[in-house]
């Protein structure tokens, strides 16, 4: 338990440390009058998008909740697992470990509902299932539409890999789509049935994935200028390495890991524009959620109390 306390931390401080070095290489030079420059080029018009594209972004991540109550048979009500799901993503992609901190909110919250902990751990299985299947459902397309992208990290990746790794990946998704309408018999391993998920709830993950990240690397993309600006598809496919890179490593909201891929991956830009665009991401996509969900756990956790206050004899 001792390890277990300690090793998320460790993980995620130790790749802080190292990102913001190889980030301090690329951004030797770089003061903070140029970042705010950057920050004022920002067109009003541009601003509301990356507000309307976070709007999306957490929109959909509601949707993930939805499909994996779907999935599990349990009915709850719409309004509670925006709230929950918008908390959830809120605290997770700021702390860190977001499995483990994301847990802990969606077993006080689905609990209250009268869900069981094998309920909701199959409910955050479902949901990490679903963000993983639109990340690489996009991943396929970029590949197959702008496959020179892996230029960007480095050299000796031929185009026609590219391509091929996009169609093989887009190929396994179909299979997965495809076994869905065949209806598979559940699998019993020890006391736990694994059900394979229906095609209404496999149609909705290909939708929900792809348009929480889309609205996330949205941000992004209208916060970055015309100049050097690779592109939408470029973007998100930056993106996409990014984001996952950065919940990989534990790193709290992914400090330094977002920055480093995105200078290394847009090194036709000014790094100041990039850093710009960036906290323009932090501020719409992390900040200001975080600073909500606060909010809604202080209110849920008061109710929480004040209703085992008044069941007491």
């Amino acid at each position: 338990m001792t390890l277990k306390k300690y090793l998320w931390p460790v993980v995620g401080g130790a790749t802080i440390a190292v990102c913001g070095w190889l980030l301090y290489k690329e951004l030797r030079g770089l003061s903070l009058d140029d970042v705010w420059d950057s920050l004022t080029a920002i067109s009003p018009t541009h601003w509301v998008l990356a507000g309307l594209s976070t709007l999306v972004a957490y929109a959909a991540l509601a949707g993930y909740d939805r499909i994996a109550l779907m999935h599990l048979g349990r009915s709850v009500n719409l309004w509670f697992i925006t709230v929950t799901s918008f908390t959830t993503y809120a605290l997770s992609h700021n702390i860190g470990a977001s499995v483990i901190s994301g847990g802990v909110v969606r077993y006080r919250a689905y609990s209250s509902k009268g869900l069981s902990g094998r309920e909701i751990g199959g409910l955050i299985a479902i949901c990490s299932f679903t963000f993983a299947l639109g990340t690489l459902l996009l991943a396929g397309v970029v590949l197959i539409l702008k496959p020179h992208i892996t230029d960007r990290f480095g050299e000796g990746f031929p185009l026609s890999v590219s391509s091929a790794t996009g169609y093989g990946i887009l190929v396994l998704i179909g299979i997965y789509v495809a076994v869905s309408f065949l209806r598979p018999r559940p699998i019993t391993i020890g006391s736990t049935q694994l059900t394979y998920p229906s095609p209404k709830v496999v149609l909705s993950q290909m939708v929900i994935g792809p348009v929480e990240l889309i609205g996330a690397a949205g941000i992004i993309y209208f916060a970055l200028p015309e100049a050097g600006n690779p592109g939408f598809i470029v973007v998100l496919g930056i993106f996409l390495a990014s984001f996952s890179a950065a919940l990989i490593s534990h790193a709290p909201g992914g400090l330094g890991v977002l920055e480093l891929v995105f200078v290394m991956g847009l090194p036709d830009m000014d790094p100041a524009d990039v850093i710009a665009a960036l906290l323009v991401f932090r501020l719409f996509y992390l900040l200001i959620p975080f600073a909500m969900a606060l909010g809604v756990i202080f209110v849920f956790e008061r109710t929480q109390f004040r209703a085992g206050r008044s069941a007491e004899p």
